[in-house]
């Protein structure tokens, strides 16, 4: 399978090795976030494990991707140390990080020979990530699942582009091979892409959560910071089926105590989700959403001779 310039994206409770492998087998870097093994001693079987099933996979014959690990740097991480040890240990091929530039992570990876892709949203965030140390970027633009910016990325990417020529990855409502073939067009490496996955056979998602993906559209995403302190993109069907009203989300310091508002789990019942959606429409796997957008880029490609 010919090989397109995709970066799955590390998805909290979703992202698992299994989804993990099918992605790399599929010809896309597949990730997770080290927060998802649970118990974090879990960490240290999943990455031997990933590691052994990709040794094999090349032994006989087959071409896999590699993978990501998402390490969250805030500091309410308190594995943060632990989880970079064992980054580390098994000389995973990528670091991906998230809320908040940490040098000491950025040197040890660099010392490991480890790239480290750090998200942001705005080009000064992206300043600061270089010059702490990151290797690399994922632009975080509007209509990103998630934690996400506002910048568009005709604006984002070019901003980032008149100074930074290293590596380069585009988040924000990709879901098709043409959204792919135009990341590049704009100047980055890779598409970022999550909520498209979430809709796969293989992604640790409830089939509520994989049915309102492929129901939903742009008008149904909400961008809010009611749920993290951090404004993000969420699907409307959870945020109503929660017991909330969309158009009315009270301020984040008033839902502290979420469950005197509602029985939901924040970390769990309200869903992420990007604005491409829309181009989601049936629950598959993962190699046949992988083919369907190497098929759409190839034709994408030679509509415009490129």
């Amino acid at each position: 399978m010919h090989k397109i310039p995709v970066i799955a994206a590390p998805m909290f409770l979703i992202s698992e090795p299994k989804l993990v492998l099918a992605q790399c087998r599929a010809g896309v870097i597949g990730s997770f976030p080290s927060l998802n093994a649970r118990p974090a001693s879990q960490l240290d079987d999943w990455l031997s494990q990933l590691n052994a099933d990709l040794l094999t996979l090349r032994a006989q014959g087959e071409t896999p991707a590699n993978y990501a690990v998402n390490l969250i740097v805030h500091k309410s991480n308190t594995r943060l140390e632990a989880d970079l040890a064992l980054c580390l240990k098994h000389k995973v091929p990528r670091v991906i990080t998230s809320l908040g530039a940490n040098s000491e992570v950025y040197a040890a990876c660099r010392a490991a020979g480890i790239e480290v892709l750090h998200d942001v949203t705005t080009n000064a965030y992206a300043h600061k990530a270089i010059d702490k140390g990151a290797t690399g970027l994922i632009a975080v633009c509007a209509g990103a699942g998630g934690h996400a910016g506002m910048q568009s990325p005709f604006a984002l990417v070019r901003e980032i582009r008149e100074w930074f020529s290293g590596p380069l990855a585009l988040s924000g409502a990709i879901a098709t091979g043409e959204a792919i073939l135009a990341a590049q067009v704009l100047g980055a490496d890779y598409a970022y892409i999550g909520s498209a996955f979430i809709a796969t056979e293989e992604a640790q998602a409830s089939l509520a959560y994989k049915q309102a993906i492929i129901r939903g559209q742009a008008a149904d995403i909400i961008y809010t910071n009611t749920f993290t302190g951090i404004p993000g993109n969420y699907l409307r069907e959870s945020i109503e089926k929660a017991g909330l009203d969309p158009a009315h989300l009270p301020e984040p310091e008033s839902m502290v105590d979420f469950a005197k508002v509602t029985n939901a789990k924040v970390w769990k019942d309200i869903w992420g989700s990007g604005q491409g959606i829309g181009a989601i429409r049936e629950i598959m796997s993962v190699r046949a959403m992988v083919e369907r957008w190497t098929h759409e880029y190839a034709v994408a490609r030679h509509k415009l001779r490129l």
